[in-house]
């Protein structure tokens, strides 16, 4: 396969996951997940529950972003009950970490070393990854068995 053909597939390909999102420039998010003003809150919250917390790192603007919020994770927050949040790439706004120090959205994502968005992190008590990150989302075959699994993993460790 030339370097081109996959080039043309590749972008056929994003413009149909945009497409099939109903996202377009300035579109607002019709499965938007809370964003925190406290992660240490939040945490308390999904403990409390006996569930782990889930944060999603994203981007403004990413169709895979859109994509992992909309069919994966907003329908297991809805479905599931799961307490998700989301910390955005390149956002101003201040949010308390786990530590209780305050943090812009993005100094956040750069302490944690995430470069990929969407990233799903899992934590559980102390603020703690309690499961494998899932990083990108571009592998819509797979995405919600490695979600399964991951989500499987943290919840064990929660519950111990």
């Amino acid at each position: 396969m030339s370097s081109r053909h996959f080039f043309l597939t590749r972008r056929h390909w994003l413009l149909a996951v945009v497409g099939a999102s109903g996202m377009g420039p300035g579109h607002a998010l019709a499965q938007a997940l809370p964003v925190p003003a406290s992660l240490p809150e939040a945490l308390a919250r999904a403990l409390q529950k006996g569930s782990p917390l889930l944060v999603m790192v994203s981007l403004d603007g990413c169709p895979f972003c859109n994509l992992v919020r909309e069919n994966y994770l907003a329908p297991l927050q809805g479905q599931a009950g799961l307490s998700i949040v989301q910390i955005d790439m390149r956002n101003q706004q201040m949010v308390q970490d786990f530590s209780g120090a305050r943090q812009t959205h993005d100094q956040l994502i750069r302490s944690w070393d995430i470069k990929i968005a969407p990233t799903v992190l899992f934590f559980g008590r102390g603020g703690v990854e309690v499961a494998e990150r899932l990083v990108g989302g571009y592998i819509p075959d797979f995405y919600g068995a490695h979600l399964d699994d991951r989500l499987r993993t943290a919840r064990a460790v929660v519950a111990h």
